[in-house]
């Protein structure tokens, strides 16, 4: 059996906030998985205070078991109750934290609560060709590449291409 990673998915808390701002608004950490565009103070208590309030999205901490230390945050998006399916997203806020199998580890267990929790069926995520540590890592965690959208996102003044991963629950690629 493999060795666990050391985290917990947790809820988000009041106390995660500055932290949570601090990596939304920092620039080269937001242009790993999107386009920079700066969060102001009001917009980011907005968004935390509405995540309870939204049936189609599920927002986690990452924590690490040993002192609950915030070192990111993962989520499902667009959970549909039709369709059974959701979009996952991650990020490991702390770059330190990064390359220790935290971002594995984290993918899985919300993959889990998604088929066991929330009874879906597929779980899917958009990521850049050029980002190829969060492709292994969406590849040990069970993703198979479905395809690629050519130069659909600009980022950084570039077109890049993304790709589409997914998971089914009976764990055979999709498509």
């Amino acid at each position: 059996m493999a060795k666990r990673a050391g985290i917990v998915l947790a809820p988000i808390t009041r106390a995660d906030a500055p932290v949570l701002f601090q990596w939304i608004n920092d620039r080269d950490l937001v242009l790993l998985n999107s386009a920079y565009r700066p969060v102001d103070e009001p917009t980011h208590v907005a968004w935390l205070s509405g995540l309870s309030q939204r049936r189609d999205r599920v927002v986690f901490a990452i924590r690490l078991q040993r002192g609950r230390r915030l070192i990111g945050v993962c989520q499902l998006n667009g959970i549909s109750d039709v369709h059974r399916c959701a979009e996952l997203q991650i990020r490991i806020g702390d770059a330190r934290w990064r390359g220790r199998g935290f971002g594995t580890e984290a993918v899985k267990r919300l993959v889990d609560f998604a088929f066991k929790d929330l009874n879906l069926h597929r779980v899917f995520l958009h990521v850049f060709r050029t980002n190829e540590r969060a492709i292994r890592t969406y590849a040990r965690a069970g993703f198979h590449v479905e395809g690629i959208l050519r130069e659909a996102a600009h980022v950084d003044g570039r077109y890049r291409d993304v790709l589409v991963m997914a998971t089914l629950r009976s764990g055979e690629a999709a498509g």
